[in-house]
């Protein structure tokens, strides 16, 4: 049984290239040239944020992003952002009787443009807000607190195996690993993830049919 599911946000329910655009510009570099970085530490299975010592040696994550806001260059987030599949797929999953959540590792900020979005969702959480980010076990000891029924069933949907997949089962949840942007690329073949993944998916729309009939 299944009652409720979270999503992920970056490459789950958002196309995170106009941010990385974002950020190439912010440190002076081309977005070819930040992506393949990205990629590489991708790759390696290191934290994205070490893309910017790269760049910029002692690059300050959090700092940079405030000197972005003081600039009226912070985040956006808008509907041009969201994948094709992302409303009627939450839209057909909430009226099917499972409540909806969304939950990444994002910023405060982020939260405030994710629920001005109106999306059909339950819930908006963020680890800036809950002060605790994936995939440390306490991200998800959060989503099982926040959305209803026991931890078995809760399906956590996201695109990376290391930060979504593994620890959303380790916390007892079961897993969707979704087939697109660079992380959904990369692990949707991974042995280590198909073995833990209960679905590997390539589109949101595939979701009803799979969990409505759980």
């Amino acid at each position: 049984m299944v009652s409720a599911v979270v999503f992920d946000v970056g490459e789950t329910l958002l196309d995170d290239s106009r941010e990385w655009r974002a950020w190439a510009d912010w440190v002076g570099v081309s977005p070819h040239t930040f992506s393949t970085v990205l990629g590489a530490v991708t790759a390696a299975g290191r934290d994205n944020a070490e893309t910017f010592e790269y760049f910029r040696p002692g690059f300050d994550l959090a700092r940079e992003r405030q000197l972005r806001e003081e600039a009226g260059r912070g985040e956006q987030i808008d509907d041009s952002d969201l994948y094709p599949d992302v409303r009627p797929s939450l839209a057909a999953l909430r009226a099917g009787g499972l409540w909806v959540g969304v939950a990444g590792n994002q910023t405060p900020r982020a939260a405030q443009l994710l629920r001005a979005l109106d999306l059909p969702v339950d819930y908006v959480g963020t680890s800036g807000e809950w002060g605790v980010a994936k995939p440390n076990p306490g991200f998800f000891e959060w989503v099982v607190d926040v959305a209803p029924g026991p931890a078995d069933q809760i399906v956590y949907v996201g695109d990376h195996r290391d930060n979504d997949v593994l620890p959303a089962k380790a916390a007892g949840l079961r897993a969707a690993l979704i087939r697109r942007g660079p992380w959904g690329y990369l692990w949707a073949d991974d042995p280590v993830a198909r073995e833990n993944a209960d679905w590997v998916i390539d589109s949101l729309a595939e979701l009803p049919a799979l969990l409505l009939d759980q």
